[in-house]
C-alpha cells in the first residue's frame, strides 16, 4: 500500500507540475506579463505551499528547528538540486536584464535573514520586515512585467488559464504530501533513521513542487519560468514563508544555522549570480556540478 500511494503521489506531482506550467503561461498570455514574472509569483509562490504549512505547523507544535530548518534547506535544494537536475534536462538560459531586481531581492532576504538569525530568534518585528519585504517584491515584479505575446500557440481562454493553474498548484501540493509520507514510511521500513528522514525526505519532499515544476518548465523550453521558479520560491520561503510563520509566533533560531547551514545558501546563491552575469545560463555540466554540491552538502549535515 505505502508504494501504491508513492506512485500515485508522483504521479499526481508530474499532474500538478504540467498543469501548472501550462496554466500559468496562458494567464501570462492573457494579461501581456512575462514568463519570469509568473514564474517569479504565482509559481513560485504557489510551489512553496508545502514549506507554508510545514513551517508554520512545526511553530505552532514547538518545532521551531524545523520551521527554520525547512525553509534554509529548502533554498538550498532549490539553488543545488532544483536547478541542477533541470540544467542537465535542459540547459537553463538566465535572462539577467529581465531579473537582475529579482537576485537582488534574493540576495537581500538572504542577508536579512542571516542578521536576523544572529540574535537567535526570528521575533514578531522582524516578521513584519521580512513580510514588508514580500509586499515590496511583489510590487516590482507587476510594476516591470508587461511584454508582448509570449508564445504563438492557441491561447486558452482566461477560465481554462485559471483552472489549471489552481489545480495544478492543488495537485503539486497533495502529490507532494503523498510521496513524503510514503517515503518516509519507505525509508523506516530500511531503518533509517528519524534524522536523516528530515534531512533528506522532508526538506527534499517539500521542494519537490519547485523541481516537478521547473523540470517541466526546462523540458518545454520555458527556462524563464524554471528560473523565475527557484528565484521566486526562494524569495516567498524567506520573505513569506517566515514572515507569516513570526507574525503568529517568534521562532527562536538554533545557532547552527548562522554558523553553517546559511554560509551553504550563501555560496549557492553566489554561484547563482556568478552564472547569471558572467555566463548567462547553466550549462548541462553546471548542472551536474551544483547535484555534486547538495549531495556533498547532505552528506555533511547527516
Amino acid at each position: 500500500m505505502t508504494y501504491l500511494l508513492f506512485l500515485v503521489g508522483l504521479i499526481v506531482l508530474i499532474a500538478g507540475g504540467e498543469a501548472l506550467v501550462r496554466g500559468a503561461s496562458g494567464v501570462a498570455r492573457h494579461f501581456r506579463l512575462s514568463p519570469m514574472v509568473i514564474g517569479l509569483t504565482i509559481v513560485g509562490f504557489g510551489t512553496s505551499a508545502p514549506e507554508l504549512l510545514v513551517s508554520l505547523n512545526a511553530a505552532l507544535a514547538g518545532q521551531p528547528g524545523l520551521a527554520i530548518g525547512n525553509v534554509v534547506g529548502s533554498n538550498i535544494a532549490n539553488l543545488l538540486l532544483i536547478l541542477g537536475v533541470s540544467a542537465i534536462m535542459a540547459p537553463l538560459l538566465i535572462p539577467v536584464q529581465k531579473m537582475y531586481r529579482d537576485l537582488g531581492f534574493m540576495v537581500g532576504s538572504l542577508g536579512l535573514l542571516w542578521f536576523m538569525l544572529l540574535d537567535g530568534v526570528i521575533s514578531h518585528l522582524d516578521g513584519v520586515i521580512l513580510f514588508a519585504g514580500l509586499v515590496a517584491f511583489l510590487a516590482s515584479a507587476f510594476a516591470s512585467g508587461e511584454v508582448e505575446d509570449i508564445d504563438d500557440t492557441p491561447l486558452p481562454s482566461k477560465p481554462i488559464s485559471w483552472a489549471m493553474t489552481l489545480g495544478g498548484l492543488v495537485a503539486l501540493v497533495i502529490g507532494a504530501r503523498l510521496l513524503v509520507d510514503a517515503a518516509t514510511a519507505i525509508a523506516r521500513d530500511f531503518g533509517v533513521s528519524e534524522a536523516v528522514i528530515g534531512l533528506t525526505i522532508v526538506a527534499i519532499g517539500t521542494s519537490l513542487p519547485e523541481m516537478t515544476t521547473s523540470i517541466i518548465a526546462a523540458l518545454r523550453k520555458q527556462t524563464e519560468i524554471a528560473v523565475g521558479n527557484v528565484v521566486g520560491s526562494n524569495v516567498f520561503n524567506i520573505f513569506g514563508i517566515l514572515g507569516t510563520t513570526a507574525l503568529v509566533t517568534p521562532i527562536p533560531a538554533d545557532p547552527r544555522f548562522a554558523q553553517n547551514d546559511m554560509f551553504w545558501m550563501a555560496a549557492a546563491t553566489a554561484v547563482l549570480l556568478l552564472a547569471a552575469f558572467k555566463f548567462g545560463k547553466f550549462s548541462r555540466l553546471a548542472g551536474l556540478g551544483l547535484i555534486i554540491a547538495y549531495t556533498i552538502y547532505l552528506v555533511m549535515v547527516a
